[in-house]
């Protein structure tokens, strides 16, 4: 695998201390983070050459996130400089049966303002092999989905694999609009993250038969059919009991089976936020590898869990750490 490209913004991040409110907070716990920037970290943390393509303003809060790409071993030679403002959001973290809750402040972010694609794009394409985008992306603007939709066409055109995460967020746009185009962008994806959720409302696919045993299949099998192009498709279940606990499967569908991974009990929670990106990353590196689904699954859905132990928005483990937590059936100490 060459170099892996993950196209999308970085934000700072502003989190209550747990317990409370953002009303109320006098001081926030910082971090970077941004959906496909935390794939590009994950991936980078476990061995692979990936860059992030993105925009930050020239302060000393763009060089704040050039400096957490570099430290985290991803390169950082398209990453655009200029326009006003990082775009960011807060957090009031949840504990018990209270949830977390997110308020979001990106508009007119140097990366949200983006009208053209301010690239050259024979540089941007040089020698990779992979290129991730996500629906949070093309859900800031119209201009961001004619944008991406002109990207993957071109890199198509170069023989590039798509790796699309659907990511579906209500705050940024709604679900015909996403649905519209996801319709155009599928078939030309290579490797897609979509749950059943977002077969029923963004694509307008329905359970009719009461014979199938297992609706995710169906779903899969259904997107399967409409987009013969996609390789692979995965997704995670989740049960809440709690904002300090839950249950964790992942699932990957390929060549007409489905593979499910062990379940995950995740008590206490420390960070929910960003192990839906711990588990892409998890995959895309098992993918990459070449990997039987099997295995690729039980280390994404160890990834994704893993990520629920530490703040902030990204994987911080390497590939030996994951395969280690994956084996292990206890917390004892690591002497």
């Amino acid at each position: 695998m060459g170099r892996i490209v993950a196209l999308g913004e970085m934000m700072m991040r502003l989190s209550t201390p747990s317990g409370m409110r953002l009303s109320n907070s006098n001081h926030f716990q910082v971090h970077y983070g941004g959906g496909e920037a935390n794939v590009a970290i994950s991936l980078a943390h476990y061995g692979h050459r990936v860059a992030l393509a993105s925009k930050v303003p020239n302060s000393l809060l763009g060089q704040g996130v050039e400096n957490q790409l570099r430290l985290n071993g991803v390169e950082t030679d398209l990453l655009l400089k200029g326009g006003d403002r990082l775009g960011c959001y807060y957090v009031e973290s949840g504990i018990g049966e209270r949830g977390p809750m997110v308020i979001y402040d990106r508009a007119f972010s140097s990366f949200a303002s983006m009208d053209t694609i301010e690239w050259d794009v024979n540089q941007l394409f040089k020698d990779i092999d992979c290129l991730h985008i996500s629906g949070v992306t093309a859900g800031l603007t119209h201009a961001w989905q004619e944008n991406i939709k002109k990207l993957i066409l071109l890199a198509k055109n170069q023989g590039i694999s798509i790796s699309f995460d659907v990511n579906y967020r209500t705050k940024l746009w709604s679900q015909v609009e996403c649905g519209v185009f996801l319709k155009e962008i599928l078939p030309y994806v290579d490797y897609l993250s979509a749950g059943k959720l977002d077969a029923i409302h963004l694509l307008n696919i329905s359970l009719e038969s009461t014979e199938t045993t297992d609706d995710l299949v169906f779903y899969y099998q259904e997107i399967a059919e409409r987009y013969p192009n996609v390789k692979v498709l995965y997704a995670t279940e989740r049960t809440v009991t709690s904002a300090s606990s839950n249950r964790l499967r992942g699932y990957i569908f390929t060549k007409g089976q489905i593979y499910k991974s062990v379940q995950h009990t995740i008590e206490p929670i420390v960070d929910r936020i960003g192990g839906g990106d711990a588990f892409a990353g998890g995959i895309l590196h098992g993918l990459f590898n070449e990997w039987e689904p099997q295995e690729t699954v039980e280390f994404a859905t160890a990834a994704s869990a893993l990520k629920h132990t530490i703040y902030g928005d990204y994987n911080q483990f390497t590939e030996q750490e994951v395969i280690d937590f994956a084996t292990s059936s206890s917390g004892m100490i690591k002497r």
